[in-house]
């Protein structure tokens, strides 16, 4: 008799993961919800008995939680010893995991990372349309990626992708969301509400680069977090522009005139003082705590909605700001009043910033 036994065997003991079902988990689906989901989409599950979809499902869902404790401290991921994963999988895992909605986020801003916030998320989830259990993992990230990175001198962003293992775009977002937390900048207020997540997100990356030390200090002794108090309190030599009010307004309406309607033409010309006034004094008072929180209820109520009144565009806006700005660089200005061209660049840098990306027309 003979037995022809020809039979491969790999045995492995890696934890596979299954992107479809790890995404339903982490956006918060109960483990009957993503039964139905996979069952509803049919494709590859559309012939499979729904006992065999839930068991697997219940699986995946089960390795999951146990790897959750991991991911709060993803390089813990790759020396724990009882999962073995791939370097891919690792990495899936935990950009996923840290997956940060942009309405989430938004809904984050201004508010405290604390446990009684945490319980009100649930009016989060009711007006993102995210999953309550989505909202809160978010939340806790967040929380946990602020404790870790908000005194850790160097890049901000640099800091969260080196300690949580994340790509840089992902990265970048928490770095927006830990800076206005640090700085504790207003922008839950009613007026600033049509503002969303990527408008914050410029603005935020705007501050960072020209605001804080480290626009001077690309070393690791420097703060992210830390805004340049000898800039802020620079910036009151600026009140020097007020007495150059005419001939600025003269530079700037030679260059717009051919460019301009008659009619926005002339809106400038009427307006140019009060528009002109607060952009220095905004400059002026950022020294002050207060002030620097309130810099976006400024730029609205003194710049914004007096431009939405007069029905300016957006293009009006950068055209305006862009000419302005170039104006005061051209000025001439006596020798022991240098520095202000280098302040009103540095400051204007990051005001065009935030007026181009809040003015939605």
């Amino acid at each position: 008799m003979y037995v022809d036994v020809n039979v491969d065997v790999f045995i492995s003991n890696y934890t596979i993961i299954d992107p479809e079902i790890y995404q339903l988990w982490v956006e918060g689906y109960t483990f009957v919800e993503a039964v139905t989901l996979l069952k509803q989409k049919g494709g590859i599950f559309a012939d499979v008995p729904a006992e065999l979809i839930a068991s697997d499902v219940q699986d995946h869902y089960r390795t999951y939680a146990l790897l959750e404790k991991n991911l709060h401290s993803p390089p813990k991921l790759s020396e724990q010893p009882t999962f073995q994963i791939c370097p891919q999988d690792r990495s899936l895992l935990i950009e996923h995991y840290y997956s940060l909605d942009d309405t989430v986020a938004r809904e984050l801003f201004g508010k405290k990372l604390n446990a009684r916030n945490r319980k009100d998320l649930d009016e989060v989830a009711d007006k993102t349309g995210v999953r309550l259990k989505s909202c809160r993992r978010q939340f806790d990230n967040v929380k946990r990626i602020f404790k870790a990175v908000e005194e850790t001198q160097g890049n901000l962003a640099s800091n969260i992708r080196q300690q949580f293992i994340l790509p840089e775009e992902l990265a970048q977002k928490y770095a927006a969301v830990v800076f206005i937390a640090c700085l504790r900048f207003e922008t839950t207020k009613r007026k600033l509400q049509y503002l969303n997540f990527r408008d914050f997100y410029e603005c935020a990356q705007a501050l960072m680069t020209f605001w804080t030390y480290t626009y001077q200090h690309s070393g690791a002794d420097y703060l992210d977090t830390e805004m340049d108090k000898e800039f802020l309190l620079d910036l009151r030599e600026i009140r020097y522009l007020l007495d150059k009010e005419k001939e600025i307004k003269h530079l700037v309406s030679m260059r717009l005139k051919p460019t301009l309607l008659e009619r926005a033409f002339q809106e400038v010309e009427n307006n140019f003082r009060s528009y002109y006034r607060a952009i220095i004094m905004i400059a002026c008072n950022l020294h002050r705590t207060r002030e620097l929180r309130l810099l976006f209820v400024e730029l609205t109520e003194r710049l914004i909605e007096p431009w939405k009144q007069n029905g300016w565009t957006r293009d009006q806006v950068q055209m305006f700001m862009q000419c302005m700005t170039q104006c005061v660089l051209d000025l001439e200005v006596p020798r022991d009043n240098q520095d202000i061209r280098c302040l009103w660049d540095r400051y204007m840098q990051v005001i065009n910033v935030c007026l181009f990306r809040m003015y939605h027309s």
